[in-house]
């Protein structure tokens, strides 16, 4: 135990929770003792030698002395690869099961074991077990070195052995993703856990892990790029290695990674390509990213600690007297009645539907936290509900696991069991009665405070697991995913008529095609301010690219600059919304004062500005799983330069932004890619790929166009207008307009423009259309 976990444990006591915490840790801690299976003798176990394969469509099985390798090439090029009989299904993380096998690949022997030939990858099997994803070409991408399992000695054991696997990777290769995790977004050499977890206090870069772990690691390399996804929900541990060029020598240390996992299956699914390819086919196999509704996409504002509806009124009446901009308000766990979900306080909320209308008129929406654990209390109608449908975890001996949340003692519901999920789902219709137009999950890693030990359930607790049946060894890391499935089902047939909007503290693989995601209490400080830009774009990177981070921070209370800096930060991410704890100072923009206020009014509006922009990449994550934030190499993933840069990112393809992250800074250094790019204050052009340093004064952050972007964004009209820079000479450019009704499930209109220069003029021109149908207005000078 560590100090920082002393620190949060003394402060769990300290609260009004505290005594509940400690009789939870104990409970948690007998619980275990008594039921969680013990790790007895156990024995040690390799492949051994391959003594024959078997052709299956999309490839075959290989057999070794103690174990069995099933190599399956997907359409679309994904691999799995399944040892010891491990099949792709069950899964959490696939949306429609396991897709068709390429027929055209098919095993055959090799010079020194088996290979599977396919469009995208050649795989070959050692005789041994060593498994090797080459390029079409014949680069090597990955070599998995033979797995080692630890059986028990006694028989089974209940989640199966551990086992380690060992792989090698390009000596230049840079790893990203694993969830989101708030040091990177490229993840250095060290150890990551797999482990959904509260920090308990407000994190910074150093803390690990976080709420949302994946293991999904997206490796880019100078010859090639790839995404390995391991389909287990176990808790285990990443341990990264970078590698070493010979320096001319020849000799290349190869990156390392190492995965150790408690148990489950050892399966797992390799996908080549381009990143722009690998997210797209990753998506596919997981599931599209949700679409959000249109209004989503604008600024929202919430506080734990708004204490009365008239204070709501108030702080929405702020914005619209100051002529700000705001999609919504966010209502945390204090408008419950006593905490407990799916309920209002009356005395300090009278008339929440009426309290929605008004807001409503003036365009703002209603969202409520929901937590996943109900209060013990006979009487309450969701206590009771559950209790006659059964819908509680229990533990070994059938009682069901009671944990310490906010409202008090409290049951958590089983959200692996579909008749649960139906259940749960249909308690929604309570926050559309009271008008809320969309939710965040909290607390559902899942959370139960504990004064020692970990904050979640025991390990031994049972789940059903979809019928299979187990304990929250496998269930924990999924729980969060499976409870965003429960509510995203439940929302779209209580209102099908609109895509419900929803995003969650935690989650897992495949979360993205229910909802986005927060950063959860992230630190209030310049290190916080970095640990959002690393969470954004490590979870854009394993699919989840609708997020954003509180900002300002979680705790304490922001310097004008600090605020100012996130705002204009935090502009360009999907999710944009202010946040913090109840103890912690004002995040409305007025409270920093006029000069801070008058820049942060010029934030808002560009953002509502670049709505069609906005919504447009909406559209093309939805349809690709592209992010809307994406890293400078996202195009050229050869550029190591870029691969190094973690202070700057992409929105969509036409703009690059830079970020403000030190205190007293009115300058940056800007790394920039390949091609022509506009500095879009001030209109002054850049050639990349290269270093400018670029002026950021208190007003505005750095953002460049790449030359040749067409941009829909929003007229002084509200109509929208094309706002095109100039092509290079020699170049053309183009970009796209993805419209729809904003919040239903309508077939969106798409319309795509070139940008082209004729002598020295910019002439733009829509795809399949005489007229381009929108005003122009050119930037750049063309020249």
């Amino acid at each position: 135990m560590d100090a920082r976990d002393l620190v949060r444990q003394a402060r769990s006591v300290g609260s009004v929770n505290g005594l509940r915490a400690v009789r939870a840790a104990w409970r948690r801690a007998r619980i275990d003792a008594q039921d969680l299976p013990r790790r007895g003798p156990e024995r040690a176990r390799v492949p051994g030698a391959a003594d024959g394969a078997d052709p299956l469509p999309g490839g075959g099985v290989v057999r070794f002395a103690r174990s069995s390798l099933r190599v399956r090439v997907a359409v679309g090029g994904a691999v799995f690869c399944g040892w010891d009989s491990a099949e792709a299904e069950p899964s959490y993380a696939l949306a429609e099961g396991c897709p068709e096998a390429d027929t055209r690949a098919v095993i055959e022997p090799d010079k020194d074991g088996w290979r599977v030939v396919s469009e995208r990858v050649t795989v070959l099997v050692s005789r041994h077990g060593a498994v090797e994803f080459r390029t079409p070409g014949g680069v090597l991408l990955r070599r998995d070195l033979p797995p080692r399992w630890w059986d028990p000695v006694a028989g089974p054991r209940d989640g199966g052995p551990r086992w380690v696997q060992r792989s090698e990777t390009a000596a230049d290769g840079a790893v990203f993703g694993l969830g989101g995790r708030a040091g990177g977004p490229r993840l250095g050499n060290g150890a990551y856990r797999l482990w959904n977890t509260d920090p308990g206090d407000a994190f910074g870069p150093g803390v690990d892990p976080l709420y949302i772990t994946m293991p999904v690691q997206l490796v880019v390399a100078d010859a090639g790029s790839h995404l390995v996804f391991h389909d287990n929900s176990f808790d285990g541990r990443v341990s990264l290695r970078d590698g070493e060029e010979g320096a001319g020598s020849g000799h290349d240390r190869p990156g390392g990674c190492e995965l150790r996992m408690d148990g489950g299956p050892l399966r797992y699914w390799v996908i080549p390509g381009s990143p722009a390819r690998i997210l797209s086919a990753w998506t596919a196999l997981t599931g599209r990213p949700a679409l959000p509704p249109r209004w989503a996409l604008g600024y929202q504002h919430g506080r734990w600690g708004f204490g009365t509806a008239e204070e709501v009124r108030r702080i929405a009446g702020g914005y619209r007297e100051r002529g700000l901009p705001l999609a919504a308000m966010h209502l945390d766990i204090d408008h419950f009645d006593g905490h407990r979900v799916f309920t209002v306080d009356k005395e300090r909320f009278p008339d929440l539907p009426g309290l929605a209308r008004d807001l409503g008129a003036d365009g703002v929406r209603l969202v409520s936290i929901i937590d996943p654990a109900v209060k013990l209390e006979p009487g309450n109608p969701v206590y009771d509900s559950g209790v006659a449908e059964d819908v509680f975890v229990r533990d070994a001996r059938g009682r069901p696991v009671r944990g310490a949340v906010w409202p008090g003692e409290g049951l958590f519901p089983d959200f692996t069991d579909p008749r649960v999920r139906k259940w749960w789902g249909g308690l929604y219709a309570e926050r559309l009665a009271q008008g809320f137009a969309g939710v965040w999950h909290d607390m559902n890693e899942p959370v139960s405070f504990a004064a020692f030990g970990e904050t979640t359930l025991p390990r031994s607790a049972r789940h059903a697991l979809e019928g299979r049946g187990g304990d929250h060894r496998e269930a924990h890391n999924v729980y969060a995913l499976a409870m965003a499935r429960a509510g995203y089902k439940g929302l779209s047939e209580l209102r099908p008529e609109a895509r419900p909007f929803m995003f969650s503290r935690s989650g897992w693989a495949g979360m993205q095609r229910y909802c986005g995601a927060w950063s959860g209490d992230v630190a209030t400080g310049w290190q916080g301010l970095r640990a959002s830009l690393s969470l954004v774009m490590g979870l854009g990177l394993c699919g989840v690219p609708y997020s954003g981070p509180d900002v300002g921070g979680f705790d304490g209370s922001p310097s004008p600059e600090l605020y100012l800096r996130w705002l204009q930060m935090a502009a360009y991410f999907p999710l944009f919304r202010t946040h913090a704890a109840i103890d912690a100072g004002r995040r409305e923009p007025w409270e920093f004062g006029p000069e801070v206020l008058g820049h942060a009014s010029a934030v808002l509006r560009e953002r509502e500005r670049l709505m069609p922009y906005m919504y447009t990449l909406a559209h093309v994550a939805h349809r690709t799983g592209a992010p809307y934030v994406r890293p400078l190499w996202w195009n050229d993933p050869e550029d190591r330069k870029l691969r190094a840069c973690e202070d700057a990112f992409l929105l969509g393809d036409a703009l690059l932004v830079a970020p403000v992250m030190e205190h007293g800074s009115d300058l940056r250094s800007v790394r920039l890619p390949r091609g022509r790019w506009y500095d879009t204050a001030t209109g002054e052009a850049y050639e990349g790929p290269g270093q400018v340093l670029v002026d950021a004064p208190l007003g505005r952050i750095p953002v460049l166009a790449r030359a040749g972007a067409v941009l829909p964004v929003a007229g002084a009209d509200g109509g929208v207008e094309l706002e095109v820079w100039a092509p290079a000479a020699g170049r053309s450019g183009g970009g796209l307009l993805i419209t729809d009704d904003g919040d239903g499930w309508a077939e969106p209109r798409t319309e795509r423009f070139r940008a082209r220069l004729v002598g020295s003029r910019t002439v733009v021109e829509r795809e399949g259309a005489e007229e381009v149908g929108y005003v122009v207005r050119v930037r750049g000078d063309g020249g």
